[in-house]
């Protein structure tokens, strides 16, 4: 089964899904879900009490929802309870909501949409840049951001060449990547800019967005290069691409006198955006 990690937008809340390639359907984080038609400062809870509740009703719903591995706030990759659009349904009846009947909408669109792309590659960009979009980032950080997705794709592929698993060697991995180019180590990246479930990329400033990528394209060049084969000999090649971008990331605050590395975010940065507009 091909899987697609996604995250799609209701409301500007960040909803994560799996797009399953053999069935064609979408299976969508139950949590996620909760928190965007309640926000509920505690959605694991509000889920674990619905259950309960559920199943004292007779209902057997709970008891056919799977899980699949999901990206957690911590960067790793963990198994999260799903549904999909058909059990969604189902489950939103059980949750008082006056977002209800937008997000079954929302629902209908997602799925739709994704069919669209399957016909037409060229969509899914087209979408994420709306979706960018309707945040506040710029058409120029814009451009950086979806580059750097197709940079961080053929760093992962080539890594998946190589042998490395999924999870936690390619969080290694991306770890020695960010700590050699940046002089921190992803969860020290996220702390700085005040993040906890939100993508790290998706809060980088132009430059950083610009290094990170210099780093991860180094990191397939020079791996193609040298054909590692052991996780070891990978975990010296990340080192080297990220070294890399640290070369020029030193070079570039010396000239400038300021830090590269910063404590910006999405909603600082979309601000920044809108007074540039204003003036």
């Amino acid at each position: 089964m091909t899987k697609l990690n996604a995250i799609q937008l209701f409301e500007e809340r960040k909803v994560r899904t799996i797009w399953d390639d053999e069935n064609e359907k979408w299976f969508f984080s139950i949590i996620d879900v909760i928190e965007a038609l309640t926000e509920s400062d505690r959605p694991r809870k509000y889920w674990s009490d619905l259950k309960t509740k559920l199943q004292k009703e007779g209902s057997e719903l709970s008891d056919f929802i799977g899980q699949l591995k999901m990206m957690a706030p911590d960067g790793k990759m963990r198994l999260t309870d799903v549904a999909d659009s058909e059990q969604l349904f189902r489950l939103i009846q059980s949750i008082p909501s006056p977002k209800a009947e937008p997000f079954k909408l929302w629902l209908a669109q997602i799925a739709s949409e994704r069919l669209d792309e399957l016909q037409d590659p060229e969509l899914t960009i087209d979408r994420a840049l709306e979706q960018y979009l309707q945040l506040g980032y710029s058409e120029n950080w814009i451009n950086q951001r979806l580059k750097s997705i197709e940079i961080r794709k053929e760093l992962t592929d080539e890594w998946k060449s190589r042998g490395i698993k999924e999870g936690q060697q390619f969080a290694t991995l991306t770890d020695i990547i960010s700590k050699s180019w940046s002089g921190i180590t992803t969860k020290e990246y996220k702390l700085l800019k005040g993040l906890k479930k939100e993508n790290l990329r998706d809060n980088m400033t132009n430059t950083e967005l610009i290094l990170n990528m210099l780093s991860e394209a180094s990191t397939k060049d020079i791996s193609k290069a040298v054909n590692p084969e052991t996780f070891e000999e990978n975990k010296e090649v990340a080192k080297q691409g990220g070294n890399v971008a640290n070369v020029a990331r030193k070079e570039l605050e010396a000239k400038t006198g300021k830090k590269v590395v910063t404590n910006l975010n999405a909603k600082s940065l979309a601000s920044q955006n809108k007074e540039i507009d204003k003036k």
